[in-house]
This record gives C-alpha cells, structure tokens and sequence, in this order.
C-alpha cells in the first residue's frame, strides 16, 4: 500500500473567526470517487419521495485536515459588502442617473 499525501488547498474559513486555512483536497485519478472525495447515497421515505441523502467519505481524502495559517483582519465599514443594504454611492442603494 502506497503513502497517501496531502493536496493542499488554501481556504478562508468563518469558524472562531476569519482565517486562511489550509485543507486537503480530493485525489482528481481516484477510481472510487472520481474527484468527487466520496459517493452520495439518496433515499426516499415511504412514498417514494426524496427525503435525504447519505455521504460516504471515500480513502483518497482526509476532510478533517485543517491547518490555521493566519487570522484574516476585519474589513472596515466602508470596504464590506452589504453594508445595511445601501451602497456608498446611493442613498437607496441605487443610482437614478443614467445609464440605470
């Protein structure tokens, strides 16, 4: 059996606050998964009717592979996006200037 290795990928992550993490990805050349880095079962109820779906990891990818990298700054006010609702530019949050 061969050594599994890490495909890193850089990712920013919203848990305990804004980091640059970096994670595993999927073997693209897995023959079980094909990339996907893992198989989706759906099932229905009783009648037939979608009622959910189970997911099987498959051995290419570890999805608890997480490394903190760094912590990301806050955006000041002016610079996030969805600022209550209102553009900068506007004071409804949209332009009554041509071109509309």
């Amino acid at each position: 059996m061969t050594r599994r290795l890490p495909r890193p990928r850089i990712q920013v992550s919203h848990q305990l606050g804004r980091w640059l993490i970096l994670t595993d990805t999927p073997r693209p050349d897995c023959p079980e998964c094909e990339g996907d880095g893992g198989t989706e079962y759906p099932y229905g109820d009783e009648t037939g009717e979608y009622a959910g779906s189970d997911w099987e990891p498959c051995e290419c990818w570890n999805e608890n592979y997480r490394w903190r990298l760094l912590p990301l700054p806050r955006l000041p006010r002016l610079l996030r996006r969805g600022c209550g609702g209102r553009a900068p530019w506007g004071p409804s949050g949209y332009s009554n200037e041509p071109p509309f």
